[in-house]
């Protein structure tokens, strides 16, 4: 069974804007943009080639997996695209915040390996 995703719930809260902002101030190269009237979070990591990025693709994937809540990833050679947010309510949710992080820390691992 698939956990219930508590930022996946229509009556879930958006994150608050100083989280947001703090968040943004403190997470090297996250962006903030707006698509279709929604906020969202977005970040590019490089990789040296396609394999890698799609190794880190798949940690990502295992990351949403495990809470049940799910971004758009964009994989390309030599990059990967993460956006995450709320679709539900149309917002960014402190899960989507946690998520980014934690995807930071898979890259520092990935890269970790890679050295």
């Amino acid at each position: 069974m698939d956990p219930i995703c508590e930022a996946c719930l229509e009556t879930a809260d958006p994150a608050d804007r100083k989280d947001i902002d703090a968040f943004i101030a403190s997470s090297e190269e996250w962006m903030l943009v707006v698509e279709d009237n929604t906020p969202k979070l977005t970040k590019v990591y490089k990789f040296a080639n396609f394999e890698e990025a799609q190794d880190y693709t798949n940690k990502v994937s295992r990351l949403a997996e495990d809470v049940g809540h799910h971004p758009v990833i964009v994989l390309q050679w030599g990059s990967v695209q993460v956006t995450w947010w709320s679709h539900k309510i149309k917002n960014i949710h402190a899960l989507d915040l946690i998520l980014a992080e934690r995807c930071d820390v898979a890259y520092m691992e990935t890269q970790q390996i890679q050295v």
